[in-house]
């Protein structure tokens, strides 16, 4: 079973790599829109900034490829931000940086524009508790165990989450999903047993 994972140029391919052969799967690191079409399963992961996400994912071809995917797809931090509609990261004077719109009506925002607090220290970086879990992804995990995050922009909760997180006031959404897209604010690939214990899921989920 081969798992792709997306090569757009950002960042934090290594640990999902990583992450994947540990657990005995068999990733490939691909831009071609062929292989990744015809994997068992597709993870987006990535650490950068959502416009310059975005016109790699067009200039590679690679946005039609993923909208039409029907296989288990895991977006992993910006990966999820990039399955929403519309981000504010990066956005031109005419308007925000627009997305994969997977999840519809989902937008990306920055935690000072959301938050109460002036004092709120951005990124949120570190380990923070997942709550209200609904997912196939979250089999065998306990409701408030800790999950690693790295992110300055956050997705407030929509239909399509399940399972949220609160930094600085904001009760943002950590992991969605919609259909056979997946996705997690947090890094799956940095979060110890839980992480593990999710990448062993979304394999599963391949494997059905």
């Amino acid at each position: 079973m081969q798992i792709a994972v997306v090569n757009y140029h950002a960042g934090n391919t290594k640990s999902v790599l990583n992450a994947l052969h540990r657990v005995g799967a068999n990733p490939v690191l691909t831009e071609d829109p062929a292989l990744i079409t015809t994997a068992a399963g597709v993870i987006l992961p990535g650490q950068g900034e959502a416009s310059h996400a975005m016109q790699q994912l067009r200039e590679s071809g690679l946005v039609e490829a993923l909208l039409g995917l029907r296989q288990p797809v895991l977006g992993i931090c910006i990966g999820q931000q990039l399955f929403c509609e519309r981000s504010e990261e990066g956005g031109s004077e005419e308007g925000d940086t627009t997305c994969l719109g997977i999840f519809p009506k989902a937008e990306v925002r920055h935690f000072n524009a959301v938050s109460s607090d002036p004092n709120l220290k951005v990124p949120h970086m570190g380990w923070n508790t997942l709550h209200q879990l609904r997912s196939p992804l979250f089999r065998g995990v306990a409701e408030g165990a800790y999950a690693y995050f790295v992110h300055s922009y956050c997705v407030l909760p929509t239909q399509d989450t399940c399972a949220v997180c609160e930094y600085g006031g904001v009760r943002f959404s950590a992991a969605m999903q919609r259909g056979n897209f997946y996705a997690t604010q947090f890094h799956p690939e940095k979060s110890g047993a839980v992480g593990e214990q999710m990448i062993c899921n979304f394999l599963s989920l391949c494997h059905d």
